[in-house]
């Protein structure tokens, strides 16, 4: 929370009005207000989302999709990062991409971590998706998306020379790529392998298709977008805040060790998904990473009718930003919130979908559709990390939080051997 909004909620208490990106909105931090708005996503509240936002995202987004075409797209993403192709398919490839990946840090005296790992899922991501190989490109389409990033909460002034036009001509060229991508995949026969574009392709063959290709690309840009950014912004999070607590790392590094001992075959074969499922230290410090680091700060909705809540009321046609840091940091549901402490989560049930004190994937009809995905990523690239590896903050480390998570100078390690 900036320090203007943190005067406000001081003055005002915890729902207030501001100016914002050009909107005049009403801000709730307050726990049961975001919680009752999400759950009558649809009934009371629609999505919305700024326009300088959906310029950058596409006005055929599933950000403003609505009802049925929502849910139908939710199900069609389902099929490449639901459960069953996370524990047959993923788990393989996501700790694949990992060894690569910290192996090739070994030959480098300095390694910025979000941008490393952001290629790294990038990589990933975009082949399941698209069956694009950007390391082969020299990851020329990542780095489209790399500005799209740094311009997204730049005042939306598009003129050249200005983070959003650099960020509006990145979309500009990943539309561009994605447009020829689906063009020659239409003209060419069926392919044994199975990816996004497949499913994208036979939807819109179907006679009577529920979203066509404008819809498509970009729910395709949105995915590439959303499934690498937030999560290795949340994997350098959790480096930063495993450095400065060697006991909890210590502890981590136990637990991957313990699985290895526990073989009687190959110490050096993929882990498996019961292996992958019996991480709880580790799933106790990703979600205490993120419950920290906020990733996903804000969500926007607008009030369909006059909502009482709580002895306010939100009017008619009212927009209004959701932020649940506040409730990540409510002292009534975590002792010394402000404290890195993934013990904490030992005696209390793991976080399933959104609840109003824990909210880093969202929540309502809107719970993030890859967050399952995301969590598996950061635990393959943790356990591939402390079993084989050590390293030292060079520079950098510095977290803010204006609006969203950032490391304004990087955060910068040397990866060195296990001794």
């Amino acid at each position: 929370m900036d320090d203007a909004h943190a005067g406000r909620v001081c003055r005002y208490g915890p729902i207030f009005r501001t100016s914002l990106v050009g909107e005049d909105l009403i801000v709730s931090l307050d726990p049961e207000v975001n919680a009752r708005v999400l759950q009558q996503e649809e009934r009371a509240f629609q999505i919305w989302y700024p326009s300088s936002f959906m310029r950058v995202f596409g006005d055929d987004s599933i950000i403003s999709a609505l009802g049925p075409l929502h849910r139908h797209i939710r199900s069609l993403v389902l099929r490449l990062f639901g459960p069953e192709s996370l524990r047959l398919v993923l788990l393989r490839d996501v700790q694949r991409s990992a060894r690569a990946e910290l192996r090739s840090w070994l030959q480098r005296p300095d390694v910025e971590v979000r941008t490393a790992t952001s290629r790294m899922i990038f990589g990933v991501t975009a082949k399941k998706l698209i069956s694009h190989d950007d390391a082969a490109s020299e990851g020329s389409l990542w780095k489209c998306f790399d500005a799209c990033t740094r311009g997204l909460l730049a005042f939306p002034l598009c003129v050249p020379g200005t983070a959003f036009y650099k960020c509006m001509q990145g979309r500009k060229n990943v539309m561009k790529v994605l447009k020829q991508q689906l063009d020659e995949r239409r003209n060419t026969a069926e392919r044994k392998t199975v990816d996004f574009f497949d499913l994208v392709i036979n939807e819109l063959n179907k006679p009577n298709p529920i979203m066509n290709e404008n819809i498509a690309l970009d729910l395709l840009f949105l995915l590439l977008f959303a499934s690498h950014e937030t999560t290795s912004m949340g994997l350098t999070a959790i480096l930063k805040f495993l450095t400065d607590n060697p006991k909890a790392l210590q502890e981590l590094t136990e637990e991957h060790e313990k699985i290895l001992e526990r073989r009687t075959d190959d110490p050096d074969s993929d882990i498996t998904w019961g292996e992958y499922k019996s991480m709880k230290f580790t799933s106790h410090v990703i979600h205490e990473s993120l419950r920290l680091a906020n990733i996903a700060p804000v969500m926007f909705r607008q009030a369909n009718q006059d909502v009482h809540i709580k002895g306010f009321t939100i009017p008619e046609g009212s927009k209004i930003m959701i932020c649940p840091s506040l409730a990540h940091l409510n002292t009534k549901v975590y002792e010394d919130p402000s404290v890195f402490n993934p013990w904490r989560w030992k005696d209390t049930p793991e976080p399933v979908g959104g609840s109003k004190d824990f909210m880093v994937f969202g929540g309502g009809l809107r719970l993030c559709v890859g967050a399952d995905f995301a969590k598996l990523q950061m635990a393959m690239f943790l356990h591939c990390l402390v079993t084989n590896y050590r390293w030292k903050a060079m520079s950098g480390g510095t977290m803010m939080f204006y609006p969203v998570l950032g490391f304004p100078d990087g955060f910068h390690i040397q990866l060195l051997p296990k001794i």
